[in-house]
């Protein structure tokens, strides 16, 4: 299995590539609590397409090891940093979802647009949730940390009960059967439960207005109108007007995992986007 170590703190950190060595390449950014497996309706076609497609597992995901700390926001983007300077990539067209999608801002702010070409946020975070100056109607922050506390006292619970919710099931066309929802429940505990508590104070915190006004790649944004875990109007509708030049799409009836429900309709928008 490939592992490199980080540039921060030497944690050992697993990643997949798949694909031609010579195509256009898409690293992937997982959400929380998510590894590489997440991505499997997009990775596996894409590859077979002839796109190169990375993905990592975050510190306490997935296959990397576990780590007490560096779940802050910065070490997580210089993570993300480490993979693409250890494969020496560039050109890249990143693509995140929810969680990822801020680490994939942050590294671009951090470390500049040298490697990276275009910026994808799928059903992102981005800019955030949390009220604040920038964001006047978004949620009061104890509303945030009294949810996370009901996480971190039961997460399996969480996960159970945020299903339906999370692919926006019962809505037209989400056709996803029980015996995967299961597994997408399973794939939920990949993350360690240091890295899987930890994680969750970016949430509380997480107004990234600032450096979304500052991105300088092309952008797409896509967002489902049905995203109970980052309403619409507080993520994907405010960091398109906040990126320069970036372009919107609107999955309707989309819910936080549209990339299993909108798979098809996913797969053509990054392809179009990130181009051969």
């Amino acid at each position: 299995m490939p592992y490199f170590a980080t540039s921060t703190d030497g944690t050992q950190l697993h990643f997949i590539d798949y694909g031609p060595a010579d195509g256009a390449t898409l690293v992937f950014v997982n959400s929380a609590y998510f590894g590489t497996e997440m991505w499997e309706f997009q990775m596996i076609p894409l590859a077979s397409a002839g796109y190169r497609c990375i993905g990592l597992d975050r510190r306490g995901h997935g296959k990397s090891e576990d780590v007490w700390g560096g779940y802050d926001l910065d070490t997580l983007a210089d993570d993300l940093g480490s993979l693409l300077d250890h494969l020496d990539l560039h050109d890249v067209t990143l693509i995140g979802h929810s969680l990822g999608t801020a680490e994939s801002v942050r590294y671009l702010t951090r470390h500049g647009s040298g490697r990276v070409a275009r910026l994808a946020l799928v059903a992102g975070m981005v800019p955030g949730i949390v009220r604040s100056d920038d964001n006047p109607d978004g949620l009061p922050a104890e509303a945030i940390e009294a949810a996370n506390e009901t996480f971190r006292r039961d997460r399996a619970e969480f996960f159970v009960s945020g299903a339906d919710d999370y692919f926006a099931l019962g809505q037209p066309g989400n056709d996803v059967s029980a015996a995967y929802v299961r597994k997408v429940i399973q794939d939920c505990h990949g993350a360690t439960p240091r890295a899987a508590t930890a994680i969750l104070a970016n949430f509380e915190t997480l107004e990234m207005a600032p450096e979304a006004r500052k991105i300088e790649v092309p952008t797409l944004v896509i967002h489902g109108d049905k995203d109970v875990s980052a309403p619409i109007d507080l993520t994907g509708r405010r960091a398109a007007a906040l990126i320069p030049g970036s372009t919107f799409k609107l999955y309707e009836n989309g819910g936080h995992g549209l990339y299993v429900t909108h798979a098809e309709q996913l797969n053509a928008d990054l392809r179009e986007f990130a181009g051969r």
